[in-house]
C-alpha cells in the first residue's frame, strides 16, 4: 500500500491531478509586494572567471542562528538587493536600488550549508523517463545548466537558478561568460522525425539542446555577504537567453508560511550528479523556516542545486490550481540543534522583496510585479 500511494502522488505532481475536497483549499495569499527600480548604473571591470563551479554551499549558522540575528538596516538591504549583470560578450555592470511602498519586509537572517550526504534513510527520490512525462508540465520546466547545476524556466527567456552556480561569492566560475543551458529532448532515430518508436520498456533516449545565455544577475547579498554568513539568504540569480526557449513555464510567487503550504510539502526535480543524464524528481515535509530560508530533508545530491522549489495551490482570482516557484534550492547544511549535529538541505525563499527584484528582471516594469 505504501507504494501504490506514494504513486499517486507523483501522478498527481505530474498530471495536475488533485484530491477533491470539499473541504479548505489551500489557496494563494494575495501580497502587495514592494518596489524595487534601478537607481544607478556603474560599469566594472571584466571579471578573471577563475572560480571552480561549487555544487553546494557551506556555513555554520542553523535556524536558530537566523532568528536571532538582528534585522537589517534599510540601506544594508538595499545593498543586499542591488546587483551585478555579466554580458555574454564578457562586460561586467553594478547596479544600485531603491526600495518603495515598503512593507513589513525588512529581510533577516544568515545562510549555511556542506557537503556529504543529502539522502536521508530510504532514497525517495524519482528518476523521471519517458517524453510523456519529461516533456510536459511541470517537469519540462527544469533545465540543466553548463555549469553543473540545475534551474527552472519562470518566463519565455529566463531561467531562475542558484547564485553559487555563477559565482562563488568572490569572483565568476569557469564557464560563466559562455553559460549555456540545457533542454532535455528525445534523441532521434534514422528518420524517425521524433516518433517515440520505443516498444520496450527501456527508458527512451534523451539528449540534450543548449541555448546561450544572454546575461546574468547575481544580487550582491550574495557577492557581499558570501564570506559572513548572510550570503546564502541571496543564494538565487537569473538567467536571460539568447531566444526563447518555447516551452510552457513556472511562475513566481512569494514564499507562503510553511504551515500554509499543503500538507506542509514542498517539491522540485533536478539533475543529481549520482543520475548523469536523469531528472529527479522529490517532494518532502518542511521541518523549520526563517524569514529567508525553507530547511527540508529532502533527498538530494550535487547537481540538484538552483532547482525550482514549487508547490501547488488554489488561484482564487483564477478558479483554478496552480504551481509556483516559491524558492531555489541552495544545498546541504549542518546544523548544532542544541549541542547535536543535525543535517538538512536548504531552499531559499522568494520573499516580498525578491520578488520584487526578480520580477523586474524578468518584466522590466514594477507595474507588472505588484501581485505576489
Amino acid at each position: 500500500m505504501a507504494g501504490l500511494s506514494t504513486l499517486i502522488l507523483v501522478l498527481c505532481a505530474a498530471k495536475d491531478v488533485m484530491p477533491s475536497s470539499s473541504h479548505w483549499k489551500p489557496t494563494w495569499p494575495s501580497y502587495r509586494v514592494p518596489v524595487i527600480l534601478p537607481q544607478s548604473t556603474l560599469n566594472l571591470d571584466k571579471p578573471q572567471f577563475d572560480a571552480e563551479a561549487r555544487l553546494e554551499v557551506v556555513s555554520p549558522c542553523g535556524p536558530a542562528c537566523h532568528k536571532s540575528s538582528p534585522l537589517p538596516t534599510y540601506e544594508e538591504v538595499k545593498n543586499y538587493l542591488s546587483y551585478e549583470t555579466l554580458y555574454a560578450n564578457g562586460s561586467l555592470t553594478e547596479t544600485e536600488v531603491g526600495i518603495y511602498i515598503l512593507s513589513n519586509s525588512g529581510d533577516e537572517s544568515r545562510g549555511k550549508s556542506r557537503t556529504k550526504r543529502q539522502i536521508y534513510g530510504y532514497d525517495s527520490r524519482f528518476s523521471i523517463f519517458g517524453k510523456d512525462f519529461l516533456l510536459n508540465y511541470p517537469f519540462s520546466t527544469s533545465v540543466k545548466l553548463s555549469t553543473g547545476c540545475t534551474g527552472t524556466l519562470v518566463a519565455e527567456k529566463h531561467v531562475l537558478t542558484a547564485a553559487h552556480c555563477i559565482h562563488d561569492g568572490k569572483s565568476y566560475v569557469k564557464g560563466a561568460q559562455k553559460l549555456r543551458v540545457g533542454f532535455l529532448k528525445p534523441k532521434l532515430k534514422d528518420g524517425s522525425k521524433g516518433a517515440n518508436i520505443t516498444n520496450s520498456a527501456m527508458p527512451e533516449k534523451m539528449k540534450f539542446q543548449w541555448i546561450r545565455v544572454k546575461r546574468t544577475h547575481v544580487p550582491k547579498g550574495w557577492i557581499k555577504g558570501n564570506a559572513n554568513d548572510i550570503g546564502m539568504d541571496y543564494d538565487y540569480a537569473l538567467l536571460e537567453l539568447k531566444k526563447p526557449h518555447k516551452r510552457k513555464f513556472m511562475k513566481i510567487g512569494v514564499s507562503p508560511p510553511a504551515r500554509h503550504l499543503p500538507g506542509g510539502r514542498i517539491h522540485f526535480s533536478g539533475y543529481d550528479n549520482d543520475r548523469p543524464g536523469n531528472l529527479v524528481y522529490r517532494f518532502c515535509d518542511v521541518k523549520d523556516e526563517t524569514y529567508d530560508l525553507l530547511y527540508q530533508q529532502c533527498d538530494a545530491q550535487p547537481g540538484a542545486s538552483g532547482s525550482g522549489v514549487y508547490v501547488r495551490m488554489w488561484k482564487r482570482q483564477n478558479h483554478k490550481w496552480e504551481r509556483k516557484i516559491i524558492g531555489i534550492f541552495s544545498g546541504h547544511q549542518w546544523v548544532d540543534m542544541n549541542g547535536t549535529p543535525q543535517d538538512f538541505n536548504v531552499a531559499v525563499r522568494i520573499t516580498p522583496l525578491k520578488y520584487a527584484q526578480i520580477c523586474y528582471w524578468i518584466k522590466g516594469n514594477y507595474l507588472d510585479c505588484r501581485e505576489g
